[in-house]
């Protein structure tokens, strides 16, 4: 991943940053393996901490129709059932204790925010087109694209069409290119099939200073809890770091040859 900025950030970190009408802005490390890992530092308008109510949880384990399988099958993913909400529509037709893959056809936009709090999640689209709109900025998306979208990142998807079809995974690895693509730096070599230039970075969007009820749906665990902040969670008003949702898209892989 290469680093990435958008927005207004202040010329050093961990410093008093403050807007035009002299209210602090508060930054947060975003990231997932504490001050080590690849990380962003995002500057907010509001403290992203204004919790109103927490909800019960809902569990959405996965019902495993066949266990410990050896029995060669054949998945038609596309028969898959469409639902109305973004996550009801998911299902998950393979697991194991890392990943968790499926198919998903959503017939409607999201109405609320969504959370994953502990796994890494790729979305491609197979059909259909939207925006994946996250706390860092928008990605547009059609067909033959890979969205990226780490874990923690708060986003919605707003879709064009009742026809969308994701291929799904969920991961508990973070999700990073093939070390073997990539230096000692981080850079990819010259003879990965694909460079820095078909990452595509959020396009970021003027913060949202709003307040009210918003609901943030989160999952931990193999269960989703409604936490309703008290602040729009889009009100970051500029980003730096290594750490965002991206997508990439399949015509842009090169084949590998001599």
């Amino acid at each position: 991943m290469r680093y990435h900025h958008s927005g207004n950030i202040p010329p050093k970190r961990h410093t008093i940053f403050k807007s035009p009408e002299d209210k602090f802005y508060y930054e947060q490390l975003f990231g997932t393996e504490g001050f080590h890992g690849i990380s962003s530092l995002l500057y907010h308008v509001h403290r992203p901490t204004q919790i109103k109510s927490i909800g019960e949880p809902k569990d959405v384990t996965p019902k495993i129709a066949v266990s410990k399988n050896v029995t060669p099958r054949m998945f038609k993913g596309m028969n898959v059932t469409p639902e109305d909400d973004f996550m009801d529509s998911r299902k998950f037709l393979m697991v194991n204790n890392d990943l968790k893959m499926g198919l998903s056809k959503p017939r409607k936009s999201m109405d609320y925010f969504y959370k994953n709090a502990e796994c890494d999640e790729l979305l491609y689209v197979h059909n259909g087109s939207g925006i994946l709109k996250t706390f860092v900025g928008d990605l547009e998306f059609s067909f033959g694209d890979y969205l990226i979208i780490p874990r923690g990142t708060i986003y919605q998807v707003e879709l064009n069409s009742d026809d969308t079809v994701f291929f799904v995974v969920e991961s508990h690895s973070p999700i990073y290119t093939p070390k073997r693509y990539r230096n000692e730096f981080g850079q990819l070599l010259e003879h990965s099939p694909f460079c820095e230039r078909d990452i595509i970075a959020p396009t970021f969007k003027e913060p949202k200073d709003e307040k009210g009820e918003f609901l943030i749906k989160v999952k931990k665990e193999n269960q989703i809890t409604d936490f309703i902040y008290a602040t729009h969670p889009f009100d970051v008003v500029g980003w730096d770091g290594y750490f965002y949702p991206y997508k990439f898209n399949i015509k842009n892989f090169e084949p590998i040859t001599g």
